[in-house]
């Protein structure tokens, strides 16, 4: 049996899910907006709304989140690559692609360009572009 904690980090890095996003997902801040990132890749992975939510930006924030899937249609998340990390100030962007699969159906690559905010020394998803 697999100890989760061991497990490697869904995000891609060569380091367990307890050295890497596990420790933001404890609520140690992420020390930048592409570790932040790869934190929120990974709480979808493991299905961590609450987490989600917390680091998202209080201005674009929904008020609630559901990842649970429809019967039958559930997503199965396949790796993650980090194309850009940019950073001016307490604003950063990262561009990444993240591939994932619904059901029985076909691979899907969702790339995107978000933008992030450094509020009081931590980091918050703001956006996508």
């Amino acid at each position: 049996m697999s100890n989760p904690s061991s497990d490697p980090c869904p995000c891609g890095l060569p380091a367990s899910y307890a050295d890497c996003c596990g420790r933001c997902h404890a609520g140690a801040p992420a020390g930048n907006a592409e570790q932040l990132m790869r934190s929120r890749y990974s709480a979808y992975v493991r299905q961590q709304a609450d987490y989600l939510l917390a680091t998202w930006h209080p201005r674009t924030r929904p008020v609630e989140l559901s990842l649970q899937d429809a019967p039958g249609q559930r997503t199965r998340w396949l790796g993650l690559s980090v194309h850009e990390h940019r950073v001016d100030g307490d604003r950063a962007e990262v561009r990444f692609t993240a591939r994932y699969r619904i059901g029985g159906g076909s691979a899907v690559k969702m790339t995107e360009h978000s933008r992030f905010e450094r509020i009081d020394g931590r980091w918050y998803y703001l956006d996508a572009v």
